[in-house]
């Protein structure tokens, strides 16, 4: 198992890369090393459920906003890369999808605090934007722990693409 092996400071990288929340990264390593699978989602869920608000506000501020272009700064990293892959489907929008996520994507910070999330991996463009709308209506805790389930599937989804999990 990949994070078994590496060194503290090459796992604390992979995992910052997987999930933005120190505190979440302090937690898995501390619980190294796995030596399954199973323990390691076990781990990832059980932290992540485990954290506070301000917590999860820190890992979804480590993600770009749906459809938007990372600048040449941003781009760089493993994380910005599965970001990319994982957002494929909002660059492939026409220009009118893409001026709507914009502005959904503003209404939604302005009314939540953060950044909408969700695991965009497979996802059209339109699609997103339906979710992202119909979000907007929720009340703010439900919202919250929504989108931290959102954190949690693609926090799952980048540490599978480390390891045959």
């Amino acid at each position: 198992m990949l994070l078994d092996t590496l060194g503290e400071t090459e796992a604390r990288g992979v995992l910052f890369q997987c999930c933005g929340s120190h505190r979440w990264v302090e937690q898995m390593l501390a619980r190294r090393p796995f030596g399954s699978d199973e323990r390691l989602l076990t781990s990832v869920d059980e932290v992540w459920w485990g954290l506070e608000r301000e917590d999860w506000l820190e890992a979804f501020a480590h993600h770009p906003r749906i459809g938007e272009r990372l600048q040449p700064d941003q781009a760089t990293g493993q994380g910005a890369r599965w970001a990319s892959e994982e957002q494929a489907g909002a660059a492939v929008a026409d220009s009118a999808t893409i001026e709507a996520l914009v502005e959904y994507n503003a209404a939604y910070e302005r009314r939540f605090g953060h950044v909408f999330l969700i695991c965009a991996t497979g996802l059209r463009a339109a699609a997103m934007l339906e979710t992202l709308r119909a979000r907007l209506e929720n009340p703010a805790d439900m919202e919250l722990r929504i989108a931290a389930g959102e954190q949690a599937k693609i926090t799952r989804l980048r540490l599978q693409k480390l390891e045959p999990v």
